[in-house]
């Protein structure tokens, strides 16, 4: 668990809500800059997909949930911060395991409804103990032509 607090995300009916204030997040209460805050789709619950990868292998190493409050904290503290859809929360992860993510870099998707941060993982990504969340987990799938 995080040691920090834990505020409610921001919620769909507000993102993408116009400012009054030139400059300011279009979304009321939004830490971030207004050019982030007005490009990031939110789901319902005003959250965002995050796709966390290693910087330096490119291994997709987990998928986790952030709200502009924990993408705000993981842009500017360097380490990543979550927001937990099932114990509606904030958490850095590592607080607890010592498996610190190292943020390298931020961007967003094309549409805006999913983010990239890589990272230098240390240790284990995954809650089980594994390297990634998918390690051990392939589907038996029929594979395409490699060109």
């Amino acid at each position: 668990m995080s040691e920090q607090p834990a505020p409610t995300p921001a919620t769909a009916a507000t993102a993408g809500a116009p400012s009054s204030d030139a400059g300011q997040s279009p979304l009321p209460g939004s830490p971030l800059p207004a050019e982030i805050a007005s490009a990031l789709k939110r789901d319902g619950a005003g959250l965002v997909a995050a796709i966390v990868q290693q910087f330096d292998t490119n291994e997709v190493l987990m998928l986790g949930w952030m709200d502009d409050e924990a993408l705000n904290r993981t842009m500017t503290t360097g380490r990543v911060t979550f927001y937990s859809r099932s114990r509606q929360e904030y958490w850095r992860k590592g607080d607890t395991s010592g498996h610190v993510q190292w943020v390298k870099s931020v961007a967003l998707d094309c549409d805006g409804d999913a983010l990239l941060v890589r990272v230098d993982q240390v240790g284990a990504a995954c809650h089980t103990g594994t390297r990634t969340c998918f390690d051990g987990r392939d589907f038996d799938v029929v594979a395409g032509p490699a060109n």
